[in-house]
């Protein structure tokens, strides 16, 4: 059974503790259980000084972002992704809600009102795993993993759903999808 909604699964990766720092971003869009497009970009954030413990999980560094984008450009120019997106999904997502949340506040742009599904609960719903970190879900569904690299992480994320549904088409049905 495939997924009838369509949803865009998200992952940002941070400058430093601040939500609003976003130096990557990956989309993946999934239609009737499909992958159909996928979109990564580097964001320039609104401070050149990057925290040692971000730049050791994902390895980005200023020089890497620093003729970016803004996210409000970023933003912008890609806005037409989330269209005909049911919802968005996440892995964690408080976390993700919160940096899209605060990057369209410091952009002066309107956040994206799609409710979130979040990969943690529903893997630990579906499968009743522990742990739920990312590594740990994919290798428990057999997906490949690039990890902390926005894109990969977005694609599994969308996997993540597209199994869950596979397996029980209302698995959905607590983020109220």
């Amino acid at each position: 059974m495939t997924c009838s909604r369509a949803y865009v699964a998200i992952d940002f990766e941070t400058a430093d503790s601040c939500r609003d720092s976003a130096c990557a971003v990956g989309l993946t869009k999934v239609q009737g259980g499909e992958i159909v497009d996928r979109l990564y970009g580097l964001i320039r954030p609104p401070r050149s000084r990057f925290s040692p413990f971000c730049v050791n999980v994902h390895g980005i560094h200023w020089s890497d972002v620093k003729d970016a984008p803004a996210f409000r450009e970023f933003w912008i120019e890609n806005a037409g992704f989330l269209e005909g997106a049911d919802f968005l999904a996440a892995h964690n997502a408080s976390f993700d809600r919160s940096v899209l949340g605060a990057c369209c506040t410091m952009a002066g742009l309107p956040a994206p009102s799609l409710p979130f599904v979040c990969t943690v609960e529903l893997a630990r719903n579906q499968w009743n795993l522990r742990p739920t970190k990312l590594p740990d879900v994919c290798r428990h569904l057999g997906l490949d993993l690039n990890h902390h690299h926005a894109g990969s992480d977005a694609e599994a994320c969308a996997r993540i759903v597209m199994a869950a549904v596979d397996e029980n088409p209302r698995c959905l049905t607590p983020f109220g999808i």
